[in-house]
């Protein structure tokens, strides 16, 4: 009578390659990042999906439910709500986009020659900043906005770019501090390194991963802004087709019991809003995960 036995407690153990292999998207925004993506890529190529002209106003099919013919309805001038989505959303993302550059460049020099600047110096310039931080934003910008008068794409962008880059510059300053008697950055100092030269090739590198998930909710701010601006009506006008001034007809459609007016450029926002943040969160878990490994 033969014994069959069974090797047990022994089992392949799964080599350190082929687990981040199988592994590689846990943890990611996989679904935010694709999201994304795709928003992104509909408002750049809309000329390619667009079913009507965002613009036409078609009086005699106003204020239509979503059907065959116009897949999201139609607003009370007639515009079709499928290409006014798409359209508006390139504006929106343009806002996002431009207003962060700006506030970026600002709090980089900023913060750059805070951190770099005499103690007396730092110190003026750091509660200069907290004076701006305490104002609040959509306040500020409002001033002005009103200070340079009608509002346009431009206008709006530069407005929210110039009011946005405190918080990152306080980071920054911090940064310098900490890298600033550098060997690197004396030895440069020695040669001749101009300030722009070594915030560039030397301090910049240093810092861009602490900052890079502010950036990346900076455009999430810049575009919650525009939206409520136009809004509460002094963003951008009704004929500059934007989110915002899409979601400006909100009073007209409850009116009315038009829900589709509110509800798709509403969605698209806020799925745009969430895929953001989610970007955001995980650079900044990122950041702190590496900061604590070192």
């Amino acid at each position: 009578m033969t014994e069959q036995f069974e090797v047990v407690g022994i089992r392949q153990i799964p080599s350190e390659k082929q687990e981040k292999k199988n592994r590689w998207h846990e943890g990611k925004p996989v679904l935010s990042g694709g999201l994304l993506m795709l928003i992104v890529a509909g408002c750049l190529f809309c000329n390619l999906i667009m079913t009507k002209d965002p613009s036409y106003l078609d009086f005699q099919h106003y204020n239509i439910a979503p059907d065959r013919e116009f897949l999201f309805g139609t607003d009370m001038m007639g515009r079709d709500i499928f290409s006014m989505v798409w359209y508006g959303g390139r504006i929106s993302l343009f806002i996002g986009i431009v207003s962060t550059v700006i506030s970026t460049m600002i709090a980089v020099v900023f913060g750059a020659v805070s951190g770099s600047a005499p103690a007396w110096a730092d110190t003026l310039l750091m509660r200069l900043t907290e004076i701006l931080l305490s104002i609040p934003g959509l306040l500020m910008v409002i001033f002005v906005q009103a200070i340079l008068g009608k509002a346009s794409v431009l206008s709006i962008s530069f407005v929210i770019g110039i009011t946005s880059w405190m918080s990152i510059a306080k980071i920054i300053r911090t940064e310098v501090r900490q890298i600033r008697n550098s060997e690197y950055v004396i030895a440069s100092k020695c040669m001749g390194g101009s300030f722009f030269y070594i915030l560039w090739r030397h301090l910049t590198p240093n810092f861009v991963s602490s900052i890079m998930f502010m950036v990346v909710m900076n455009v999430r701010s810049a575009i919650v802004a525009e939206s409520t601006l136009s809004f509460m009506g002094i963003g951008l006008p009704v004929e500059i087709i934007s989110w915002g001034s899409m979601m400006s007809l909100a009073e007209n459609a409850l009116l009315t019991n038009s829900w589709w007016l509110i509800l798709i450029p509403g969605t698209f926002l806020i799925v745009t809003l969430l895929c953001i943040t989610n970007l955001g969160n995980y650079l900044r878990k990122n950041v702190n995960r590496r900061e604590r490994n070192i």
